[in-house]
């Protein structure tokens, strides 16, 4: 999978087409990744603890991978590799050729 938690992304497809947000977690397996503020359900939670809140709450569910696109710069963009002078395998933007840090 070429994106990482931390990654800023626009979605491209799926009832949420148009919004960007940020991976807060990245599933490899499954080739899904969840980002904050998309693709939100609600979830009926009993309370288990005194602290714990119980009731109706929104949750961030997974998108596929395929559905959202990296921004780099303002701009959405493909993700490739390329290996460096000194064997470092790094990500690098499709359009400009330039490394993702």
């Amino acid at each position: 999978m070429k994106l990482k938690k931390g990654d800023t992304v626009l979605v491209i497809a799926g009832k949420d087409k148009g919004k960007e947000g940020e991976i807060i977690r990245a599933l490899p397996r499954e080739n899904k990744v969840v980002v904050s503020g998309v693709n939100i359900a609600k979830k009926h939670q009993k309370q288990t603890k005194q602290t714990m809140q119980g009731g109706i709450i929104d949750r961030d569910m997974p998108v596929h991978a395929s559905n959202v696109m990296l921004v780099h710069k303002g701009k959405p963009t493909r993700v490739g590799y390329k290996i460096q002078e000194d064997g470092t395998k790094v990500r690098i933007a499709k359009s400009t050729g330039e490394v993702i840090s």
